[in-house]
């Protein structure tokens, strides 16, 4: 892309002001009035993008693709991320992913007083951990009713490696995590950042302060917060609304340094735990593996982010068939 074109420069973007002087930041972006025209019936439905760790909402292809079909688009880069990230403020840092809930209230009721009726959640890696433990806490509120149907994109539902080393590390956390919850425990992503970055070898262009090439570092406490969060999904959370998890055909873990076949594998997440933990999630669950995906499906190469997002398509369409409807509950969010 040209360096003087901001793909975002079309994107309405809003400040929401969180408790204790926090805020997080939503943009969302609408179908041109065309599209809009050309929506098939019942389309009070948008998308709320949810990034992941070491990350923040740049992926305008996706908000494009969306609104192309008609379908309202809008991003929320949380707290401590991207857009709103403060001074003073540890990037990628809590102590409970709950933390989170605060700004996706936020979120969706900001969209229903746009005249959003429905909501599809699309979420990444970190995101797609966080997205579900709202949902279920949070059940039988107004913000939840909203919501028809969640994608996950490459979710993290438990801590690659062994059994030992999952039980080493939440030893850890246990005993970090309280005592001193900001101390380094991992010093960022590996190589993935190589992947997908244009001064690299990937094709993206982002910005190097809010999603570093080797990733935020990795906090004790924010690892403590990640791995409860973890082990309550597979305890089972109930959700009741239809989910789609997508992954990569695999995995390729441990790369020291850049690899051509690391731009057709998940480098950063072990593709087998989605799939063992999908379950979990709820009773209406769909599990598909795209070919040759990288970690963000997304940002793969461009034969394989067009098979993810067909296969969103197509999930979602009967899902949407319908005319929108008002959520069903008056309870407070």
């Amino acid at each position: 892309m040209p360096a003087s074109t901001d793909p975002l420069a079309d994107f309405r973007t809003r400040r929401l002001e969180l408790a204790k002087g926090r805020r997080a930041t939503l943009l969302d972006l609408a179908p041109a009035r065309d599209a809009a025209d050309d929506a098939p019936a019942g389309t009070g439905t948008a998308v709320l993008y949810v990034h992941g760790f070491s990350d923040y909402f740049f992926q305008d292809h996706v908000a494009r693709h969306f609104t192309d079909a008609g379908i309202p688009f809008y991003a929320i880069d949380l707290r401590g991320y991207g857009r709103s990230l403060q001074d003073g403020e540890l990037p990628a840092y809590v102590t409970d992913l709950a933390e989170h809930h605060e700004e996706l209230d936020r979120a969706v009721e900001t969209m229903l007083a746009d005249g959003v009726e429905r909501i599809v959640l699309l979420a990444h890696s970190t995101g797609g951990l966080i997205v579900p433990l709202w949902l279920a806490d949070r059940r039988g509120s107004r913000v939840a009713d909203a919501v028809v149907a969640v994608v996950l994109n490459s979710p993290w539902f438990d801590l690659q490696g062994s059994d030992r080393f999952r039980r080493k590390v939440d030893l850890a956390c246990a005993t970090l995590g309280v005592v001193r919850p900001t101390a380094v425990i991992n010093e960022g992503l590996g190589t993935y950042g190589d992947s997908v970055h244009n001064s690299r070898n990937g094709d993206w262009e982002f910005d190097l302060r809010w999603k570093p090439l080797m990733g935020f570092p990795v906090r004790a406490g924010w690892l403590r917060a990640v791995r409860r969060g973890q082990r309550r999904l597979h305890r089972g959370l109930g959700l009741q609304v239809p989910v789609l998890v997508l992954r990569s055909s695999r995995s390729e873990l441990g790369l020291r340094a850049f690899a051509p076949s690391a731009m057709s594998a998940d480098t950063v997440l072990d593709v087998e735990h989605m799939t063992r933990w999908a379950p979990s999630l709820g009773p209406d669950v769909t599990v598909e593996a795209v070919q040759d995906g990288m970690h963000d499906l997304l940002l793969s190469a461009a034969p394989v982010r067009e098979r993810a997002l067909a296969a969103i398509d197509e999930w979602l369409r009967p899902l949407l068939a319908g005319p929108a409807t008002a959520p069903a509950s008056t309870a407070p969010a």
